[in-house]
């Protein structure tokens, strides 16, 4: 593992004219660090990647708008998950802070995730209470931190900020989460049933996304998780929404190589971006004469 906790975090700042715009992609890391010591298959774990997402979304900081990511894999340690969410049996004489297991844990997907697909035991032991005091410090603690910098550096510059949390999701339902194997949509918006952003900015990415002749929805099956519950407060002027994108959209989910659509997606996303940075643009203007 880099001996520089920043090295498993990267901010890639705005070159273009500064929006308050502010992009995140948490689940795209591949950096499997040395002392992850799985126990499962690295073809399996790989699959819980949010692959490519910080690639499509790499024109952000040419419109304005610095795009945060993760290096370290999602699956080792998962900055969308709060620190009490921990499941003790895991670890060796359990957790000796306060915990809160949620949902995600019970499926194997809470901080520290247990199981792929719900099923496959991702270790063959029980981990040591500082290996996860370490993962926090290393890992969780530098991208939060460096997120809610960027948070409260654009809110106090332009008296907004509309965070964007960008993920993929696989293309078909997952009986656990949707309760079918259907094909799920191209992308699913989550705002946390309207409460972690206004309707405008939900509604301009919907309907952009819309007018390109993409399926979108909302809040089904995802609605947000840690970072945009976390960052959000609509009332002050903050605002965060959650975009999965559908993978079959861009990539082979078999083979992890990338589509011919991709160039064509990542276009349309850039076409989104520019978009909202007006859009952030206008919304600053609007508090800024308020």
């Amino acid at each position: 593992m880099p001996a520089d906790p920043a090295d498993l975090v990267e901010l890639l700042p705005a070159r273009g004219e500064p929006v308050p715009l502010l992009l995140d992609s948490p689940h795209s890391g591949s950096f499997y660090p040395d002392d992850f010591d799985y126990a499962c298959s690295l073809v399996e774990l790989r699959r819980a990647e949010d692959m490519y997402v910080d690639e499509l979304f790499a024109t952000a900081p040419a419109r304005g708008a610095p795009l945060l990511r993760a290096r370290f894999p999602r699956s080792y340690i998962d900055p969308n998950r709060s620190l009490e969410d921990i499941d003790p049996d895991m670890i060796a004489g359990g957790w000796p802070q306060a915990i809160r297991p949620g949902e995600k844990t019970r499926l194997g997907v809470g901080l520290i995730w247990s199981r792929l697909q719900g099923k496959t035991p991702i270790y063959r032991r029980k981990l040591g209470v500082e290996e996860v005091r370490q993962r926090i410090e290393r890992c969780w603690r530098p991208y939060h931190a460096t997120l809610e910098r960027e948070v409260e550096r654009l809110h106090a510059a332009f008296g907004c900020l509309f965070h964007l949390d960008c993920h993929s999701m696989p293309a078909n339902g997952d009986p656990r989460i949707d309760g079918n194997s259907d094909p799920r949509a191209d992308f699913v918006l989550g705002d946390r049933e309207g409460t972690a952003c206004c309707e405008a900015f939900t509604a301009r990415v919907e309907a952009y996304l819309k007018g390109l002749g993409y399926d979108v929805r909302r809040n089904q099956p995802y609605k947000g998780v840690e970072l945009v519950r976390r960052y959000s407060d609509p009332a002050a002027g903050r605002h965060s929404l959650q975009l999965e994108i559908n993978r079959r959209l861009y990539m082979n989910e078999d083979s992890f190589e990338k589509t011919a659509h991709f160039t064509t997606l990542q276009a349309d996303l850039d076409g989104l971006l520019a978009d909202l940075a007006v859009f952030a643009a206008e919304e600053s203007r609007v508090v800024a004469g308020a």
